[in-house]
């Protein structure tokens, strides 16, 4: 599917007074290979530790963190505390690709 992403840091700026930490608990560090979902993407089976593959970009990604609310049909890759790198990652619109678990299509029916 088509989404818009775009690129966040561990920073207090951009998240909160804990930026180490994501949505589930998880805590982020630098290299890790993340995203962050907008909220109607979670009902579409990218939730928790969902792996993504992003057009353009190596490798695999994990669901680790939720966007606010406001935000739709959008990820963040998460880039650590580089700032500058995610500044010049700018938006983009990338298809990416993702298995949607079957424990997630019981609980869109619910």
């Amino acid at each position: 599917m088509e989404v818009n992403v775009s690129a966040y840091n561990s920073v207090s700026s951009q998240t909160d007074e804990q930026p180490n930490i994501a949505a589930w608990g998880d805590t982020l560090r630098s290299g890790m290979r993340c995203i962050a979902v907008s909220r109607d993407l979670l009902a579409l089976g990218l939730d928790y530790n969902t792996p993504v593959k992003i057009e353009g970009l190596e490798g695999v990604y994990l669901v680790k963190d939720k966007m606010h609310p406001r935000w739709r049909n959008r990820i963040d890759i998460y880039m650590g505390k580089n700032v500058k790198k995610a500044r010049q990652w700018g938006r983009k619109k990338l298809l990416i690709e993702f298995q949607v678990r079957k424990d997630s299509l019981n609980s869109i029916g619910k």
